[in-house]
């Protein structure tokens, strides 16, 4: 099988992690990159040495030697973007989240299933190798049936994050481009993401959702509680999310506190971060039996997280079968999110089969 034709549409800082994936490996070749910006087009095809730099998104689907677009655009783009591309008979890996409603989401699943191709999300957190181990000892029962997520997040800063432009984020302030606001909807797909691939299909979500100032007529989704209860026996989860810009974390990354517990009948499982690196404990860790004990992992750092996610896609279009977050598994992560919506506007508890 010859290798896949890779386009990267949307060449901002993120797109170096997207790249990773596609390095040393045989299955794919980056063919071409588009950005409206010629300049930071360029940049990337020149660093990266891909042939095509393109400020057309028509002339990436024009182009046979593209087989599959990764789509690293604004939220609002990402509907008609994918849909473009499956008409183009092109496979499709949008970013999260998926969407900004349920129906721009059926109309993409639609496309692809019309078209014959693949449509995933890109969904980098549920691949974080000590994760990873730690969903793999759940499923092995080491801790017992799980009962209850604990998932925190928090913004930081720290010298050595990155540093992404003013205007690289002032859409996600503007909800008909970003949605519902950077931090619950937008961060916040990562950890419904989480909590829908450890818990199964949630049956109801109850949030709280407060908004923070943070320029003059803008602001953040945040501080945020947001309650879930999963369609199997006994299984919740509670997401609480923070806006705290001046605390500082030492990220490589995006300064973003992010950490998870499972609380199974005989154990917990701690993963201590994602992105930044906060408490100084191990980053995974086992409590059974009145011992807290480090679980070894391979690989620590979030970069890890974008070449396996990248990996696992590329498996699929070799081997065939179904991504982790294909059209069905992201637009039903979606609708959680925007039952949180629902419900922190109506002050009830919400389904998420009432999101259509």
């Amino acid at each position: 099988m010859p290798p896949v034709g890779v386009a990267i549409v949307g060449c901002g800082r993120i797109s170096d992690l997207h790249f990773l994936g596609y390095q040393g490996t045989e299955d794919a070749r980056v063919v071409a990159v588009c950005d409206p910006i010629r300049r930071r087009a360029q940049e990337k095809a020149q660093a990266w040495r891909v042939p095509q730099a393109y400020t057309d998104y028509r002339d990436v689907l024009r182009d046979r030697a593209v087989d599959l677009v990764e789509l690293l655009v604004p939220h609002h783009l990402h509907a008609s973007m994918a849909i473009a591309a499956c008409e183009a008979r092109k496979h499709v890996s949008v970013q999260k989240p998926m969407a900004l409603s349920v129906g721009e989401a059926d109309r993409m699943i639609d496309a692809a299933y019309r078209s014959g191709v693949l449509l995933r999300i890109y969904e980098n957190f549920i691949f974080y190798p000590p994760y990873v181990r730690a969903r793999e000892m759940v499923q092995a029962g080491e801790i017992g049936e799980p009962r209850m997520l604990r998932i925190h997040m928090n913004t930081g800063t720290r010298d050595s994050a990155w540093r992404v432009p003013l205007r690289s984020w002032l859409w996600r302030l503007d909800e008909r481009r970003g949605g519902a606001g950077p931090i619950v909807f937008d961060h916040g797909y990562h950890l419904f993401s989480l909590a829908c691939d450890l818990m199964g299909a949630v049956d109801a979500v109850h949030a709280w959702i407060d908004r923070t100032a943070v320029i003059p007529t803008k602001s953040v989704d945040a501080p945020a509680v947001v309650t879930l209860r999963f369609k199997g026996e006994r299984r919740y989860a509670v997401m609480d999310f923070v806006h705290t810009p001046k605390m500082r974390i030492h990220s490589d990354y995006y300064a973003d506190d992010n950490r998870l517990e499972i609380v199974g009948e005989r154990g917990i499982l701690f993963v201590n971060r994602w992105t930044a690196r906060t408490i100084d404990l191990p980053v995974l860790m086992l409590f059974r039996e009145g011992r807290t004990t480090a679980i070894a992992v391979d690989r620590e750092g979030w970069e890890a997280s974008f070449v396996d996610c990248t990996r696992h896609l590329l498996e699929v279009l070799r081997r065939g079968g179904e991504p982790k977050l294909d059209g069905a598994t992201g637009r039903r992560v979606l609708q959680s999110a925007l039952a949180a919506q629902s419900s922190a506007k109506t002050g009830r508890a919400v389904s998420p089969d009432e999101m259509s």
